[in-house]
């Protein structure tokens, strides 16, 4: 069986050496896994691992050479088999494209994240309590910090085989709170998946407590520890501000009218800062609308954007903060390792954009038509009234404190951003 090789050669503002412990570190693999494409681990430890539809087994491997003493050269070689004949030159042609698209993803996520963590190259490596970690984000943010040299310590409700974990209960209120002492920070990202279609009054009821509930217990259980963390980061949501008109809204701007959402949020946020009173740093990320193919707005878009179906939701005007998840989990990080973050802190980009013009970024990146809108009165039938209402606001949402604080944007234009998450060239020969 004929074999092909696929090579791929970066250049990185890192020391070789840091890049080599890098990419030896728990969570590698995962980090640098494309959420657009099916992979199964083979053996990590020698590099193998297969492309899944059509299944097709790969070889990995790496070579770093230093290139001064602040930068290195990352060279990565593939080898796999192929069917004999025209069927193996067809194969091949969609393989290498693939590859094309994963590594140069590979190759950003690399980089970007060793500048993340080589700003705070001189700090010690930290232990990190994080609750939903089997979430969208959790599921990020653990390799990322692991690769960076932070141990994770798992909130969760029952023990994972090779992982470090505490366990909890919240719905019977229950936390072995001993099990917290000398850990550096932890960062809550529990929450109730929200964007069911209908909600009944128990959803509402699981809603609310998986967010205030279990913020609570966990502050309980700071207060009574000895060493608490330095640092408490909520995850929170701009469903803080409600509607917010043609208005910017920065961290000081107020609350929205009383609704589900906007009373949530603010017990939700209020709950997580009686943790300062044990001497906390807390920080209220206040998260918009997040951007991948694995979860969120994004994944339940695609389908029909890539049936040629695309969509503009309500009138197209309403403004609307968003991030990609890459962002998501730098600024996860850096609201931990900087010290001068606390309070709310708006988790987006500087650019909002207005629904038409996130409907139209996806069908352009995915060169597809967006020729149909779904006006407010038709979310209302469609979804539960707290989501409808909801996804009718217009939230100019600014990152006024960690512009401030001097946090480096991945993504700000929504077409790169878009093309990054989903894996498509700027030439446009990565069509989905």
């Amino acid at each position: 069986m004929p074999v092909s090789t696929f090579t791929s050669r970066t250049r990185l503002d890192a020391p070789a050496q840091e890049v080599h412990r890098w990419l030896e570190r728990a969570g590698a693999f995962e980090r640098l896994r494309p959420p657009w494409e099916e992979l199964q681990v083979l053996s990590p430890d020698k590099g193998r691992f297969a492309l899944l539809r059509p299944r097709r087994v790969i070889e990995h491997r790496y070579a770093v050479e230093r290139d001064g003493e602040a930068a290195c050269h990352l060279e990565d070689r593939i080898e796999y088999d192929l069917p004999a004949g025209a069927r193996g030159k067809a194969a091949e042609r969609i393989i290498q494209r693939r590859l094309e698209r994963m590594f140069a993803y590979r190759h950003a996520v690399l980089a970007a994240d060793l500048a993340a963590h080589g700003r705070f190259r001189e700090r010690r490596p930290l232990r990190i309590l994080i609750s939903g970690s089997t979430g969208m984000l959790g599921s990020a943010l653990i390799p990322f910090l692991t690769t960076g040299g932070h141990r994770v310590v798992r909130l969760v409700r029952r023990p994972i085989p090779g992982e470090e974990t505490v366990l909890w209960n919240p719905a019977a209120g229950e936390l072995d709170a001993a099990k917290l002492e000398g850990l550096d920070a932890f960062i809550h990202l529990s929450g109730e998946y929200i964007a069911d279609r209908r909600w009944t009054k128990g959803k509402r009821e699981r809603v609310w407590s998986s967010r205030v509930g279990t913020t609570k217990l966990l502050v309980r259980a700071i207060h009574t520890l000895k060493d608490p963390p330095k640092v408490l980061v909520c995850a929170s949501g701009t469903g803080y501000y409600g509607e917010g008109g043609g208005r910017e809204l920065d961290e000081d701007s107020p609350t929205g009218s009383p609704g589900f959402f906007v009373t949530m949020v603010r017990e939700w946020e209020a709950a997580a800062q009686q943790a300062a009173k044990a001497g906390v740093r807390v920080v209220n990320a206040r998260i918009g609308v997040v951007l991948s193919p694995s979860g969120g707005a994004l994944k339940s878009m695609l389908p029909a954007f890539r049936w040629g179906a695309g969509a503009v939701l309500g009138t197209g005007r309403e403004v609307t903060g968003w991030l990609t998840l890459d962002d998501l989990v730098g600024m996860m990080h850096f609201a931990v390792m900087c010290d001068e973050l606390r309070g709310p802190v708006n988790f987006a980009v500087p650019q909002p954009v207005t629904q038409r013009e996130l409907s139209e970024a996806v069908g352009r990146v995915l060169h597809r038509p967006v020729w149909l809108r779904i006006p407010n009165a038709a979310l209302r039938l469609m979804l539960s009234t707290e989501l409808a209402v909801a996804m009718s606001w217009s939230q100019k949402i600014i990152p006024r404190r960690l512009i401030a604080a001097g946090y480096r944007f991945r993504y700000s234009n929504l077409d790169e951003g878009l093309r990054h998450v989903l894996g498509v060239c700027t030439a446009g020969c990565c069509k989905q």
